[in-house]
């Protein structure tokens, strides 16, 4: 077993031993795994057999496969609409006759997907969103000119809401798919921010593999194609660019990159105003909640404490699409923790929580985070206990 593999394995086991409020004498006597050995596996210096492994996991009351693979799936009515989401782009340029409604009726639906997106309410976009992209694949067949680009750019909003529910579900070759034809439809869209757009997204496939180099070069690439921001559009996908590549530049740990930017992302959002364009939250208070993001990927303890003091004087705006504003406090955890600050990780996530239920259940991060703190603790905070086995963390 690979060493990298052995540490994810011992840290399950830690994890699992101490949601379950057992010592490790405790596990000894319920497994005849000896003290020593449970030792070594948590710390991921010995690699368990089967026998062993199987001996742990009857006595932390879980399964091997859960020990080693991590945890699996939530229950959601997400998982059951991806076959019909499937079978929809199946045939995305031969779409099958049927009913077409005016773009201006489309439009309203497309925004409705996008608000499920923005706002975490994934079970419902799952749902609908297929008839939808079946009708926009007619609408994009039927139309030319400039209907056909209003056509294509209300199709690529509504593949981005279905690739937000593919993504954070776990469908990853789907999303991938999904990507490649938001891709196709902003090209038939003619329009540069939209293009941007794609870009920005299509970063998901490099966080899901670990290429973040290629992700990054990726989006180097596509700022260097936009051309000069000169209306607020362009300049908000330019910073929106700009303020993905920080963080991908960060879990890089390639802090110089990630500051220039940052610096780019806040010199390119001066003058415009907070909201979505093109689906992505974009304006001064969305860098700023970047920056935190990229002070958690770096892991600097000077730069995590100067964003934790950032955060006890300011809070994300409440008309900011829930989903930000999650992923605002599910990184002020990530710092709270690294900072050796538990109890107020804790609060952090569960705020993260109320605010989107969803988002924070289906974040990997959110997971790791969790099963730590529950380390951390020795499963003693009954609140966070029950949070992490609500996301399936333990």
């Amino acid at each position: 077993m690979p060493a990298a593999t052995a540490a994810r394995l011992g840290y399950r086991v830690a994890a699992a031993r101490a949601a379950a409020g057992l010592t490790r004498r405790e596990v000894h006597e319920a497994s005849g795994v000896s003290v020593s050995m449970i030792r070594q596996v948590e710390g991921g210096t010995r690699a368990p057999s089967d026998a062993v492994l199987d001996a742990l996991a009857r006595a932390l009351r879980t399964t091997p496969e859960r020990l080693t693979d991590g945890p699996g799936p939530t229950d959601s009515r997400v998982h059951r609409a991806i076959p019909a989401l499937q079978a929809a782009i199946a045939s995305y340029d031969l779409p099958e006759d049927g009913p077409v409604r005016p773009l201006h009726e489309l439009a309203v639906a497309v925004e409705e997907m996008t608000e499920a997106r923005v706002n975490s309410r994934y079970s419902r976009l799952a749902e609908a969103v297929a008839p939808l992209l079946e009708e926009l694949f007619r609408a994009v067949d039927r139309s030319s000119g400039s209907e056909r680009h209003r056509a294509a750019r209300l199709l690529a909003s509504a593949v981005r809401s279905a690739d937000a529910a593919a993504y954070k579900y776990g469908y990853r070759d789907l999303s991938a798919r999904l990507v490649e034809l938001m891709r196709w439809a902003a090209a038939l869209a003619e329009d540069p921010a939209l293009t941007a757009t794609a870009a920005y997204v299509r970063t998901e496939t490099c966080f899901a593999t670990g290429r973040l180099g290629a992700g990054l070069r990726a989006l180097q690439q596509a700022a260097d194609r936009m051309p000069p921001p000169t209306t607020v559009p362009l300049a908000a996908a330019a910073a929106a660019l700009h303020m993905r590549a920080a963080v991908v530049a960060g879990r890089a740990v390639d802090a110089d990159s990630a500051r220039l930017h940052l610096a780019e992302a806040e010199r390119l959002v001066r003058g415009v105003p907070e909201r979505l364009y093109d689906g992505t939250a974009v304006g001064p208070a969305s860098v700023r909640i970047h920056r935190l993001a990229v002070a958690a990927e770096l892991g600097d303890p000077a730069g995590l404490g100067r964003a934790v003091a950032e955060a006890g004087l300011w809070a994300p705006p409440r008309d900011l699409p829930a989903e930000r504003r999650s992923h605002y406090y599910i990184d002020l955890g990530r710092a709270q923790t690294a900072l050796g600050r538990p109890r107020q990780a804790r609060d952090s996530l569960l705020l993260a929580r109320r605010i989107a239920p969803q988002h924070v259940r289906e974040h990997r991060q959110v997971r790791t985070e969790l099963a730590t703190l529950v380390r951390l603790t020795r499963g003693r905070d009954e609140e966070l206990l029950s949070m992490a086995r609500w996301a399936k963390a333990v």
